[in-house]
């Protein structure tokens, strides 16, 4: 198995959603309640559907094609069979890593108070410093990030497929939670909004 970005990405990634699972235990232990493992909404359980099989593919799809999978699952297109698109999927690969090293950082800033859906009882606590002085919603930003490293790396149709889905549901995602946020802090979260871009930082 010479593929070492490939090797890099598939760790990368099960090491994002095992610090996930951990997250959701941690949370049941100190709150319990399941961080919105099941939302409780009727918008965002419609998402779900979608998201745990995707979950599950982005999990899964480039271990396959690590392996040398057959047909479809690691059929890549020949421009991708250069030294240059070699050294690319490199750099995706770090990038890959760093994201999740610095999405780590988000979830030790949220602490207690980290969950992955809207509650429909209580609000959720406004961040505005760390790693959220920056970018609204951090945690997405790098999600999406990590999606297109991945989709670089493994440049399959199946993975390619998720990529577009996945970022698709995280702009839906992040204006439904700031519908919510709106509501909840008012004037506070307007100024924070009008300082803040939603998944890039804003200058100037």
């Amino acid at each position: 198995m010479k593929d070492l970005p490939g090797v890099l990405l598939t760790a990368t990634i099960w090491s994002y959603w095992l610090g996930v699972g951990l997250l959701i235990l941690r949370t049941r232990r100190q709150t319990h309640r399941f961080a919105g493992l099941v939302p409780e909404g009727r918008r965002e359980q419609l998402m779900w559907i979608v998201w745990l099989p995707l979950v599950a593919l982005w999990i899964v799809l480039p271990y396959l094609a690590l392996v040398r999978g057959h047909g479809i699952v690691a059929a890549t297109p020949d421009f991708t069979r250069g030294n240059g698109y070699a050294m690319l999927r490199w750099v995706a690969a770090i990038v890959a890593l760093a994201c999740l090293l610095l999405t780590s950082l988000c979830w030790a800033r949220m602490g207690r108070h980290w969950r992955m859906d809207v509650p429909l009882k209580g609000e959720l606590p406004l961040f505005t410093d760390g790693p959220f002085r920056y970018v609204r919603h951090p945690i997405y930003s790098l999600s999406m990030l990590l999606m297109i490293c991945s989709a670089v790396v493994v440049p399959t149709v199946p993975v390619l497929g998720i990529a577009i889905v996945h970022l698709v549901l995280m702009q839906l995602k992040a204006r439904h939670e700031e519908q919510h946020l709106l509501r909840a802090h008012g004037e506070a979260y307007r100024t924070y909004v009008a300082r803040t871009g939603r998944f890039f930082p804003r200058f100037g």
